[in-house]
């Protein structure tokens, strides 16, 4: 488990190193939970990601705090190694890499989703007994109709 987001440090190298590898664990915590959720996702199985959503969401948001800081006020990692900034910098292109496979992963799910509700709805409208008329000679061979309502934005 991370722990809860840094304050900006003093310009010392310890202090910069420290925040260094904080947002390089960071990183690399937040690219290995995304890429089991995009696996989970691969393999149909998008129910798995609900365990695990909570954490991958204060992760990301501590992410997003991390680098919005970083941009904001790059000095912050001012007398690191250039090992340890290379370090980063690869990690950080492993997780844009893996953020755009979750993003696909994704849209695929909700592509899925959505043409499975529609088949559904389609059975469901299909099924219903539309009904003879109105007056004392109308039939209706089925049961009542219900109603469907499909949200086509979700």
């Amino acid at each position: 488990m991370m722990p809860e987001a840094l304050p900006v440090p003093e310009p010392d190298n310890q202090a910069a190193t420290e925040r260094l590898a904080y947002i390089l664990n960071l990183t690399v915590t937040l690219t290995e939970r995304l890429a089991l959720e995009c696996q989970a996702f691969e393999r149909n199985r998008p129910l798995d990601v609900t365990q695990t959503l909570p954490e991958t969401t204060r992760l990301a948001n501590l992410y997003r705090h991390e680098s919005r800081q970083l941009r904001q006020t790059p000095e912050i990692l001012q007398g690191t190694q250039r090992a340890d900034r290379m370090a980063l910098l690869q990690a950080t292109e492993a997780f844009d890499a893996v953020l755009a496979r979750h993003g696909r992963a994704i849209e695929a799910a909700k592509t899925v989703t959505e043409g499975v509700v529609r088949a559904i709805a389609h059975e469901v409208a299909a099924a219903r007994c539309t009904g003879a008329g109105y007056g004392p000679g109308a039939t209706q061979t089925q049961g009542p109709s219900t109603a469907l309502t499909l949200n086509q934005s979700a």
